[in-house]
């Protein structure tokens, strides 16, 4: 197995970003890539296009050698254990799992602006297909790759959340439950896997931020919202040695600040997850 000694060469480590072709997933995928890490990005079949121009953007600057792509509906439980099985036998091991893939309130109803669906108005359909993706596909993918890290004595998960506020937002049914189930998981397997070396914590950015989930209509000046580029300092973080000990935890990347790293313990990164 690759070495594990911070301050090490980061290309031995492996991770997986679900969803990870575009928004926030393509950011952190590109972002790890840049570090060094061997990156697998897990997508859905819609996503060919934008998964052609990672490719690209990994072939100009010559890391495609450590980039993977597999098609995988996180809802579907053999996939997901495909996708771990590929990325072993890809790279050898998977020592990173990064829970993206989500679906938010974009084609359910307004979103920042104007009238939000109250539950009771919510297609059953949609409902279901939220709760699937964003914690039901959490769980999938953190079953089929946690044994593996466990076995190895050292792995990383983390799930990619929204602001409490948002959990508890009038009319964000059903993305604010959704991911308030991930919260609640978030702790239960971070004290699950406790002594193990395989750590959970949560990350968010920090307010609405300039993916698909926002629609074009509602914020015609993109230059209000958040950088998806913002995620990648924190998450680059989690999946180093640099993070050992850290679990259980909730950090917002808009404040993020690599000099504090320098002046505190790690362990007061973010909050305890939860309420």
């Amino acid at each position: 197995m690759p070495s594990l000694t911070p301050g090490l060469d980061q290309s031995g480590r492996v991770a997986i970003v679900t969803g990870g072709a575009r928004g926030l997933g393509r950011a952190m995928a590109l972002g790890l890539l840049r570090a060094g890490f061997r990156v697998v990005v897990a997508h859905l079949p819609t996503s060919a296009s934008e998964m052609r121009v990672i490719n690209s953007v990994a072939a100009r600057e010559g890391s495609e050698g450590r980039l993977f792509a597999i098609e995988c509906d996180v809802t579907q439980w053999e996939q997901c254990r495909e996708a771990v099985a590929r990325t072993r036998d890809r790279f050898g091991a998977v020592h990173g799992l990064i829970n993206n893939a989500g679906i938010g309130m974009q084609g359910i109803g307004n979103v920042l602006v104007g009238r939000r669906k109250p539950f009771y108005e919510v297609e059953v359909e949609a409902w279901q297909r939220a709760v699937d993706v964003n914690i039901n596909g959490a769980f999938l993918m953190a079953k089929a790759v946690t044994p593996h890290m466990v076995q190895q004595g050292w792995g990383r998960i983390v799930n990619i959340e929204t602001s409490l506020y948002t959990m508890m937002m009038d009319g964000f049914s059903p993305y604010g439950p959704s991911k308030a189930a991930l919260e609640s998981a978030t702790v239960i397997w971070s004290k699950d896997l406790a002594g193990t070396g395989v750590t959970v914590n949560a990350l968010a950015p920090g307010g609405p931020t300039d993916t698909r989930m926002i629609p074009e209509m509602e914020v015609y000046d993109r230059s209000t919202l958040l950088s998806p580029e913002l995620m990648v300092a924190p998450i680059v973080w989690l999946m180093s040695s640099r993070s050992d000990g850290v679990t259980g935890r909730r950090i917002i990347a808009k404040e993020w600040n690599a000099e504090r790293l320098r002046s505190e313990p790690i362990e007061r990164i973010g909050v305890p997850a939860g309420w």
